[in-house]
């Protein structure tokens, strides 16, 4: 054992089998007989260690790093995950990952109180909630989510603390319906949210509406050159009225 502490300092990477999986992680076969141990929660960044700990069986080879060789304690610990950086801190003190930011999921896992997902862009895993699955509670149902599934959310929360990552689909479908608001209009002026939404999708749609239905472009100048006629001749309408009651009223 101290021949091993002496020419494996904390840091060193080692490789061995796994010789054998117990509910607290790994015990990997090193040089001279002894056996390593990568705890749970040093097996992977990102799964929970019971999770991880589905990826490996007995025989595999496997590489690891040396977090501790205590000869008096004759215990040499090891760390996997410690082979790659940590993409939570990567992520959480750069400006690619922040509170009200959009990104892109795709589903891992499809529970009763809702989905697993990873986040694509950033090797991170978030859950979300039933209640954040959608804006309308009819839709707050993870069923209709399917694993490999892509869809993008808000994220609401980064917890260094805690390492979680929460993400809100229906964060995202608010934050859209008040930027079409702030857009195009509000429901206190008597427009419905229909009408709001609808004025959004139609200014995506671009100049569509600028074909008629067999595809031919419709002249635009004929009609908004007959209004101006028709109101001139109103208006000539009036003040000859005007011009006729002055008359009257002078006799």
């Amino acid at each position: 054992m101290g021949r091993f502490a002496g020419s494996h300092e904390a840091g060193a990477v080692i490789e061995g089998d796994v010789r054998n999986i117990t509910e607290f992680g790994l015990f990997v076969g090193l040089e001279g007989g002894i056996d390593g141990m990568v705890h749970l929660s040093d097996l992977d960044w990102s799964k929970s260690g019971e999770d991880a700990l589905k990826d490996y069986k007995k025989g595999d080879m496997v590489k690891a790093v040396v977090l501790e060789a205590d000869s008096d304690k004759e215990r040499i610990s090891l760390g996997i995950k410690q082979l790659t950086p940590d993409p939570f801190e990567g992520a959480a003190t750069s400006d690619k990952l922040k509170k009200g930011m959009r990104v892109t999921c795709e589903v891992t896992a499809v529970k009763d109180n809702g989905i697993e997902a990873k986040l694509l862009d950033h090797d991170l895993t978030t859950f979300i909630r039933r209640s954040d699955l959608s804006r309308d509670r009819s839709e707050q149902r993870p069923d209709r989510f399917g694993v490999g599934e892509k869809f993008d959310a808000v994220v609401t929360q980064v917890d260094a603390k805690t390492r979680k990552i929460s993400a809100s689909i229906k964060a995202l479908e608010i934050a859209e319906e008040k930027e079409a608001v702030a857009q195009y209009g509000s429901t206190d002026s008597g427009a419905s949210l229909g009408d709001i939404l609808g004025a959004a999708l139609n200014k995506a749609k671009g100049g569509e509406d600028d074909e008629d239905e067999d595809g031919e472009t419709v002249e635009a100048e004929e009609e908004p050159a007959a209004k101006p006629k028709r109101k001139r001749a109103a208006k000539s309408k009036t003040d000859d009225e005007t011009a006729g009651t002055e008359a009257s009223s002078e006799e």
